[in-house]
């Protein structure tokens, strides 16, 4: 049998032994020395590969490269085992065919990547971020091609162009079925406008189009539900405070991470809405960064009508302001610059 080691570190043939030593009656034979790359073949010779197995603190210690996706597929594509290397964990070995529409995820969550740390913006993740993507978008070709998936890792306006050319060139490419997740941003103008006004932020919805960083960042606060207003230099220092809310917190962290409790929960309510939609709710609206001809940038975030094929209206941006024009005008070329940073990066000879 053999079987196919994927993930964003190849583990070396040491860590492998460990990896499968909890096999029963089993062993397993080096077919291709490990190296660098994003595959490793090995056979396994088992009489039962049906077993619950651990992989040991050992090997755990040696993966510096925490919280990776790891997933090994047997030849004959009747096992997927799927892990995190974020802890010590079980790892279930369960059935499954290398896709099928009755058993494959609906939805695919894809929040893996290293977190920002003081004086790195998101840009300076990609050269990390942007292979753990590529490489995670082509396994859901893969195993589960008509999911809906949810982009987390930044930077989201590279980030979803990635996924979106990785899938085109296996075909299987739906632009209504990918999304950018953006639903920090409006997490945070919610927040921020509902403390200034002395409002429940669960009662305060502002859209938030563009894209997921900096500048891109744009909360339409005119259209904001209730409807509020600023004097012009508060509502300037509140629109940059959103657009830098997560170096804010990259600050307080002080080196130790980003973001966390606050993206979980932004990636909890847009995971939860695609499935609502996919369950037939109506009337689900949230802002997601996506393939759009809304302005001229391919990617951009507008508030977007779910459904169970995933996209099912683009709402478009609404009217803004002359303050929120100028603020368009200056997020396009940045967006068109990061845009084609991503699809260069999957392009590249």
């Amino acid at each position: 049998m053999l079987v196919e080691v994927y993930g964003n570190t190849v583990p070396t043939d040491k860590s492998c032994r460990e990896w499968f030593r909890r096999f029963k009656d089993g062993d397993f034979s080096v077919e291709d020395k490990p190296r660098s790359g994003q595959q490793v073949s090995y056979e396994l010779k088992s009489k039962d590969v049906e077993r619950r197995f651990f992989i040991c603190e050992q090997l755990i210690q040696r993966q510096q490269r925490k919280g990776f996706l790891h997933r090994i597929v047997t030849g004959d594509k009747k096992w997927i085992f799927y892990g995190n290397l974020k802890k010590k964990l079980k790892w279930d070995v369960l059935p499954h065919p290398p896709y099928s529409p009755d058993i494959a995820p609906s939805v695919v969550i894809i929040p893996a990547g290293v977190p920002r740390k003081p004086g790195m913006t998101r840009d300076d993740l990609f050269n990390t971020n942007a292979s753990i993507v590529r490489d995670l978008a082509a396994a859901m070709a893969e195993v589960a091609p008509k999911a809906l998936v949810a982009i987390i890792s930044n930077p989201v306006n590279s980030t979803v162009p990635i996924a979106s050319e990785v899938l085109q060139k296996a075909g299987v490419y739906d632009p209504n079925r990918v999304f950018g997740v953006t639903t920090l941003d409006i997490v945070r103008a919610n927040t921020f406008i509902a403390e200034s006004k002395g409002l429940d932020p669960q009662k305060v919805n502002v859209p938030v189009i563009g894209g997921h960083s900096g500048i891109t960042i744009i909360p339409l606060i005119s259209q904001c539900t209730p409807s509020i207003s600023f004097p012009d230099n508060q509502l300037k220092a509140l629109t940059e405070r959103i657009q830098e809310a997560g170096t804010e917190v990259v600050k307080a962290k002080a080196g130790t991470g980003s973001a966390t409790l606050s993206m979980a929960f932004a990636g909890a309510r847009f995971g939860l809405s695609l499935i609502r939609a996919l369950n037939g709710e109506t009337g689900i609206i949230e802002c997601s960064y996506v393939k759009s001809n809304v302005t001229d940038a391919k990617y951009f975030s507008t508030p977007i009508l779910l459904g169970k094929n995933g996209i099912e209206k683009n709402l478009g941006l609404g009217k803004l302001s002359s303050f929120e024009q100028k603020l368009l005008d200056a997020a396009i070329p940045e967006l068109k610059k990061n845009i084609q940073k991503g699809e260069d990066f999957v392009n590249k000879k």
